[in-house]
């Protein structure tokens, strides 16, 4: 019987041996796909397809609490996630690191919708509320700001 493609991820992931290895990918290579490939293959709709597609990596990997997103966002490379702020009814969390920086002075048009759709998906999930995330683009700052919100008053 053959494995769906997530379930096999998560379950090498679960191996201690996996855990200890540290994994490098190029940073040029994660570009010509996430900057070139990917928007190329999309186009014009890139942003809107990615922030789905970033929903559904969410619902392939549920994680529990801010913590647990905070080091999904690390593993996956795709930078350093923090809380800036959190109310009953919004979150704003800061992406930061190399890899951001890279992006934002190599791709002046780069966009974060990927990561916007995984956060949105995350906290539906984890707080059973409709969710939807913004991105703000701080170029001088080298960082992405996220703005989750969510209503209490529209449940999943």
């Amino acid at each position: 019987m053959k494995k769906n493609i997530a379930a096999a991820i998560e379950e090498e992931i679960q191996t201690e041996e996996f855990q200890t290895e540290e994994f490098k990918v190029p940073a040029f290579g994660y570009e010509l796909i996430r900057e070139v490939l990917l928007n190329d293959i999309l186009g014009k709709d890139s942003n809107q397809i990615l922030y789905w597609a970033g929903k559904q990596l969410a619902r392939k990997f549920p994680l529990n609490g801010d913590q647990e997103v905070i080091e999904f966002f690390q593993s996956a490379g795709w930078g350093n996630l923090e809380i800036l702020k959190y109310t009953k009814h919004q979150m704003e969390l800061s992406l930061t690191g190399e890899i951001i920086s890279r992006r934002l002075d190599l791709h002046p048009d780069c966009h974060f919708q990927l990561e916007a759709g995984f956060l949105a998906e995350q906290f539906s999930l984890q707080k059973k509320f409709l969710s939807e995330s913004t991105e703000e683009i701080k170029r001088r700052a080298k960082k992405v700001i996220f703005t989750i919100q969510w209503d209490p008053r529209d449940p999943i």
